[in-house]
């Protein structure tokens, strides 16, 4: 079979590898949607360390085409709907018992894509504990999209505490950004969704946006000041990596902020701030067990998760496809199989 590589000199190539056996409590995926995230990028040009020989995409959901020896089928059967939390660790410590394989205690994380062979391709094998079962009504392309961007949104939000009944200000609306507008409305909160793009803040109004701001032509804190009648945000999210000052600025007293963009650089002085009890944390992807609820409530609440793609691309556009992405002008895009 073909799978995606990046030489990481900001090109995608086409690189032939054999068909992936299942080993011990291992199953191979076939791959029906695998989303470009905006983390490819970093890999694409060489800024992040990554196994250059390995198939990208870390998006991949799908149905299973085979197991291993050790696999029961209540664990997973040909056929079944999955979606897959690409971060593998023990599986016993502390951490992997919470769901958390990415930050397992006691073994070396391997992630698809940076360690070993992902999901740009017709098939993948990983361990049987990385599948997660897909609601009938959710579509390959919304499980790929919760896979990791729209995820990451979600546990974001987890990490606040939930955000309802707040006015809560999401900067940045690409598919981070725009899932996080999705969910903070269908929490109940009031969103101010902000980004430097008009395309993009358009799209955030039919995400749930009440108030959408373009921080290059007017000033955010004067429209946050006038929408909270001075109050200020009780919570922001930054997904943007660009904007830490900007997320500050509009922050309330008691507010909670939360950063999950990257490179994101945050710097502020105690003495300037101390007196305004804020809660500042940061947010890496999700929980196996966190995907999964977003898996649940996407479909309970009948989000728009799909509407997140701009373009659908086949494998052998690779090459275009990822330099249409490295451009970042537009949407999301995902690698759709048969």
């Amino acid at each position: 079979m073909k799978g995606i590589t990046f030489a990481g000199d900001g090109t995608a190539a086409l690189t032939d590898f054999p068909d992936p056996e299942p080993g011990v409590g291992e199953v191979v995926v076939k791959i029906r949607a695998s989303g470009m995230c905006g983390s490819d990028l970093h890999f694409l040009h060489g800024n992040f360390d990554f196994d250059h020989s390995v198939i990208q995409g870390h998006e991949p959901c799908g149905e299973v085409y085979a197991v291993g020896e050790g696999v029961t089928p209540a664990q997973a059967a040909p056929g079944d709907r999955v979606m897959i939390h690409h971060y593998f660790g023990c599986g016993t410590c502390r951490r992997c018992r919470a769901g958390w394989p990415q930050m397992c205690e006691t073994a070396p994380g391997r992630t698809m894509a940076v360690h070993v062979n992902g999901g740009h391709a017709p098939y993948a094998v990983v361990p049987v504990a990385a599948l997660l079962p897909m609601p009938d009504r959710l579509s390959f392309k919304a499980g790929a999209a919760i896979g990791c961007g729209t995820g990451t949104a979600w546990g974001a939000i987890k990490r606040l505490g939930g955000v309802a009944d707040t006015v809560t200000v999401v900067i940045g609306q690409g598919p981070v950004g725009l899932s996080a507008t999705m969910f903070a409305a269908a929490l109940g909160a009031k969103v101010i969704a902000v980004d430097v793009d008009d395309r993009r803040l358009a799209k955030s109004r039919a995400f749930g946006a009440d108030v959408v701001v373009n921080s290059r032509s007017e000033s955010l804190v004067d429209v946050v000041s006038r929408y909270t009648r001075g109050r200020l945000a009780d919570v922001v999210m930054e997904t943007s990596g660009r904007a830490a000052d900007d997320a500050f600025s509009v922050l309330g007293t008691f507010g909670r902020v939360v950063f999950s963009g990257l490179p994101g650089e945050v710097k502020f002085t105690t003495q300037a701030v101390y007196k305004k009890q804020w809660t500042v944390m940061t947010s890496w992807t999700q929980s196996s067990i966190e995907q999964s609820r977003c898996a649940d409530f996407t479909v309970a609440h009948d989000l728009p998760v799909d509407d997140l793609y701009s373009h659908t691309w086949r494998l052998d556009q690779a090459a275009d496809a990822y330099a249409w992405f490295d451009k970042q002008d537009a949407g999301k895009g995902v690698i759709e199989f048969d």
